[in-house]
């Protein structure tokens, strides 16, 4: 684990921090000093986790909802940020979801927009939204999640989605050189097939054991698994010298 103090007195937000990667991030930011401000999504989860309990009622972890399915969501948790923190020191765009598998011969109009919208635009209006704030901030850092699927191309029903994925690690890239010169880093982690509620809802477990069959590691990766990636390349003085990466979390996937 990292130092307890790695991020002491340091704000982070962490977007899609309702479960799964975005809520063990967060966790492990808390865990190292951090102030974090978690956007949970369109609905609050109850009863919350005890840790992030603990930490709302010390001051150390802020909470809101917003939908960004639409644009006004966004601008309504960057309000909500501006009135807790005048600096952001970390950025952590992990918002997002496949939303639905969709075979390219019946995806409407509508679906396709939902999930560019939610995985790919929400991205650039959230980090736009914020910069002023980053720009404020010490050493600060933006880390972007992607996925293995902007490589591979996922699978059935997954065009769109893995599509979004690829634009948000170009898009990164191309952020990384614009950004250097006012010293803000800019990288991405992309998890291979990992055990949330996101695989739940869109793989059956008869496709994830196949998956985990190609795995050299022989297992599927957890959100415990990811988070420290996030951590790694936030903390400058870890990562000072990396900017415009993606670290891919797959257990060895990509290799077979």
């Amino acid at each position: 684990m990292f130092h307890p103090s790695l991020f002491k007195g340091m704000n982070v937000v962490v977007t899609g921090a309702g479960r799964g990667i975005g809520l063990e991030v967060a966790r492990q930011f808390l865990d190292c000093g951090a102030i974090v401000y978690l956007h949970g999504g369109r609905m609050a989860r109850e009863p919350l986790p005890d840790f992030l309990d603990a930490a709302l009622t010390d001051g150390r972890a802020f909470l809101s909802y917003a939908d960004f399915s639409t644009g006004g969501g966004i601008e309504l948790l960057a309000t909500g940020i501006a009135s807790r923190f005048q600096a952001i020191d970390v950025l952590v765009n992990n918002a997002g979801t496949m939303v639905g598998r969709f075979l390219a011969g019946e995806l409407t109009d509508q679906q396709y927009e939902t999930v560019v919208q939610l995985n790919q635009t929400a991205v650039v209006q959230t980090t736009r939204a914020l910069l002023p704030l980053l720009r404020r901030g010490t050493h600060p850092a933006i880390v972007n999640t992607v996925s293995i699927s902007a490589l591979t191309g996922g699978s059935a029903g997954s065009a769109i989605y893995s599509a979004t994925k690829a634009f948000v690690s170009t898009y990164s890239k191309a952020l990384a050189r614009e950004l250097a010169p006012e010293g803000i880093r800019v990288n991405c982690v992309s998890p291979g097939t990992i055990t949330t509620d996101f695989h739940e809802r869109y793989s059956s477990a008869e496709k994830l054991e196949a998956t985990r069959k190609t795995i050299p590691l022989q297992r599927l990766g957890t959100a415990e698994d990811c988070a420290p990636a996030y951590l790694f390349l936030a903390a400058n003085a870890l990562s000072g010298y990396i900017t415009g990466q993606v670290l891919e979390v797959n257990g060895g996937q990509l290799i077979c």
